[in-house]
């Protein structure tokens, strides 16, 4: 990577003639379809908290946001997106990549990487995005020419000229994104590496000498590419959900340098726009390299036409809470009193779905915190509204591997405040125990058992829960350095909704797989 720090580019040869070209680069990545505002913690943020300033994000913010970044741009501007723009709210549910595809052509995206939930409707919906959209999508590793939707329409690379000079983009998506989402058979990945560097390598023939990676593999992924790879300017990637930059909870500067090559990325759900100002001089080296990601909070004023617009199209997602998904043959019971104190049926219901989902990926254990469970379901017809009222934060499934002494800290830590009624108290599935609440925090678990054996500390186990767990939420900090993590399953409701579907009539249970002492 041809990288020079501003004063080595002052030592150049006396009296060469210098021709700096400044850019404005403005990415996002892994918006996930999150149209409306969010919360504090990346779920639905109603209208009463965004009033009060609460809410963070939304597409009538990201709107505002690009046009006064635009504005304010010394130069040329490029506008990218590192992919998985699909999924993550009931607006991909009803509209599938039509709605990304609006905004994105209304913002004048310049290119897009192919996230892997991209495929989450298969090939055909990545091909019905396609059909919406005029800005090049990208994937160097995937070979799409055997399948007949997307033959032809899916580029290595593209050479953007937002000004006199050409800028070279490259993309790989995540190579194991069979196992992540659906492109099917005749999608077929090769290495991202070998990839990667064939089309740098092309680029770089035909006299492009400033060359961006715009990825979807995450920042491990990327770091790898910045070791491996010869010839990359810049990478700008997605997939992981990482926030870089100097703010509390960063996982590392912005840009973030490996082996000489500044990587950015701009978390996810529409939170931040990055915003990198990159100069590169004659030979294509870049010289200086500046910017942050922009929170778009309460400060960002949301775009009036852009909130009318999701408006009217919320509209019949009051429909879709309307539709009839299963029937439960009794009450579900999930109050808050009884699911963040002890073995509640909505708790079993929830945390027997997820494992269902996972269970032929080798996971053996579930475990949900009670205070995301938050409403009881009627007997009789269940509507989708009900499920998005007990699940109602847009969590994602997340399977991840730990210890069994790493488990039990965990139900430790969800039975540590039971008297206080805390909403991590532990739902779990595949395995049981008992907790006496008399006893002091952290010396109240015994008799843990797995798939009806004693836990083993040493061993390594499978687990799915949600994503919020998963990252630390309800003091569930042992979770988030686990080994193997993917955060990015399908929603929970949505797997709730299909396995009451699968098993209805359903029929609520508790069966003593958490007991309580003395009682």
């Amino acid at each position: 990577m041809r990288f020079l720090m501003t004063t080595a580019a002052a030592a150049l040869i006396a009296g060469a003639a210098q021709a700096d070209y400044s850019l404005t680069i403005l990415h996002t990545n892994d918006f996930h379809d999150r149209f409306e505002p969010i919360s504090k913690y990346d779920s639905t943020c109603g209208s009463e908290d965004n009033a009060e300033g609460k809410c963070f994000g939304g597409m009538a913010r990201m709107v505002t946001a690009i046009s006064e970044a635009r504005a304010a741009a010394p130069g040329d501007v490029l506008l990218l997106d590192a992919g998985d723009m699909f999924q993550g709210s009931l607006f991909f549910t009803q509209y599938g990549g039509d709605l990304a595809a609006e905004f994105m052509t209304a913002l004048d995206y310049d290119a897009m990487a192919v996230g892997n939930h991209e495929f989450d409707k298969g090939p055909e919906g990545l091909s019905d995005f396609l059909d919406k959209v005029e800005f090049p999508v990208l994937s160097a590793n995937i070979d799409v020419s055997q399948n007949n939707m997307l033959a032809g329409r899916v580029a290595k690379s593209v050479v953007l000229q937002p000004g006199d000079e050409k800028i070279g983009v490259v993309s790989v998506l995540a190579e194991d994104t069979p196992e992540t989402s659906s492109p099917g058979d005749t999608v077929i990945f090769s290495s991202m590496v070998d990839a990667a560097q064939a089309e740098i390598d092309s680029l770089s023939e035909d006299g492009v000498n400033k060359i961006i990676l715009l990825t979807h593999v995450g920042l491990p992924g990327d770091k790898k590419l910045a070791d491996e790879l010869t010839g990359v300017d810049l990478i700008i990637g997605g997939h992981s959900h990482t926030l870089l930059g100097d703010m509390d909870g960063a996982a590392g500067s912005y840009p973030t340098m490996q082996n000489d090559v500044p990587i950015v990325t701009a978390y996810a759900y529409g939170k931040y726009l990055g915003e990198l100002s990159v100069t590169f001089d004659d030979d294509g080296a870049v010289t200086e390299i500046t910017g942050a990601p922009k929170l778009l909070d309460a400060s960002v004023a949301e775009d009036e036409a852009t909130v009318a617009r999701i408006a009217e199209l919320a509209g019949p997602l009051e429909e879709m809470r309307q539709t009839v998904v299963a029937e439960t043959a009794e009450a579900i019971e999930g109050s808050r009193d009884v699911c963040r104190a002890m073995e509640c049926p909505m708790g079993n219901l929830v945390a027997d779905a997820m494992l269902d989902r996972v269970k032929d990926q080798g996971v053996e254990i579930a475990i949900q915190n009670g205070g995301g469970v938050r409403a009881s379901i009627d007997a009789g017809e269940v509507t989708m509204g009900e499920v998005l009222t007990v699940l109602p934060f847009q969590n994602t499934l997340s399977t991840f591997q730990v210890t069994g002494a790493t488990m039990i800290e965990a139900l430790e830590n969800g039975v540590g405040q039971i008297e206080e009624g805390a909403g991590r108290f532990p739902q779990v599935a595949g395995m049981s125990f008992t907790v006496d609440p008399s006893a002091e925090p952290g010396s109240r678990i015994s008799d843990v058992m797995v798939g009806g054996a004693p836990i083993e500390e040493d061993k390594l186990y499978g687990v799915v829960s949600n994503n919020y767990v998963r990252n630390g939420g309800d003091g569930y900090g042992m979770f988030v350095d686990a080994e193997n993590a993917y955060d990015f399953g399908p929603d929970l409701a949505d797997v709730m909704a299909e396995y009451i579907a699968a098993n209805a009539p359903y029929v609520p249970y508790t069966d003593g797989r958490i007991k309580v002492a003395g009682e």
